[in-house]
């Protein structure tokens, strides 16, 4: 799919750049207040980048991803995609 994750890496905590299947690329970035469930091991640095981009999805271990459908719509708009 062109929404399909071709590149991730990480810029600092908490953020990141991506590239889709298509050359969109942009910016994701977290906001402390969605650092809560799921998403809680991403508060630690070395884990976050620890980032993988396999199969189209950006993730982590634990079973953690982003929806790739949904960032490539923000970052299509927006330039970035910011969780918050």
């Amino acid at each position: 799919m062109y929404w399909d994750v071709v590149d991730a890496k990480v810029v600092r905590h908490l953020e990141l750049t991506v590239t889709f299947a298509d050359g969109l690329r942009g910016t994701v970035r977290f906001l402390p207040s969605h650092l809560g469930g799921v998403f809680r091991p991403l508060k630690d640095e070395s884990f976050f980048r620890q980032i993988d981009f396999k199969g189209g999805f950006v993730s982590w271990a634990g079973e953690i991803d982003l929806a790739p459908d949904a960032m490539y719509e923000a970052i299509k708009q927006n330039g970035e995609w910011v969780l918050s």
